[in-house]
């Protein structure tokens, strides 16, 4: 992300498909631009148009190394493997280039398209975690904590 990419991120966070799993959708912007140490974030670009947004966190603590992953892709282009192919993209990169063995995700746990797809790229159930997030509609949903090692992925 870059300066000016504001107006992009707000169209992706406003798709209601998108608002549903990530809230307000102008905290939600302030929230990408503000990149904490360890976090990297990228706009996903299909046929010339912006079509969602992918991002990363490293943990750099030796004893607890990796890496995790969250997208988001506005509702017209799901379904079409290009959140999965964004996923793997990135982690390969993360893999090959950084380094990682071990990638996490962690989707509301009744998130399924999003599962179905990070599934579709290697990762794995670890478990649930119980009340794990408050949603948009203010109750705690429960997520799913999923991993993947790197010999897991796929193509």
């Amino acid at each position: 992300m870059r300066a000016g990419d504001e107006a992009e991120l707000l169209e992706i966070f406003r798709d209601p498909t998108v608002a549903k799993w990530w809230g307000d959708p102008n905290k939600a912007v302030v929230d990408t631009m503000s990149a904490e140490e360890g976090e990297s974030h990228f706009l996903i670009e299909h046929d010339g148009q912006t079509i969602g947004m992918i991002q990363t966190y490293e943990e750099s603590d030796s004893m607890y190394r990796h890496a995790g992953i969250d997208i988001s892709v506005r509702s017209e282009w799901q379904g079409q493997g290009l959140g999965p192919d964004a996923i793997r993209t990135l982690a390969r990169y993360l893999i090959n280039e950084l380094g990682h063995h071990r990638l996490t995700i962690d989707p509301a746990a009744h998130n399924t398209n999003a599962i179905k797809a990070y599934e579709r790229v290697g990762f794995k159930t670890v478990g649930v975690m119980r009340k794990y997030e408050r949603g948009p509609d203010g109750e705690w949903h429960d997520g799913l904590l999923m991993d993947m090692l790197a010999e897991e992925l796929r193509d």
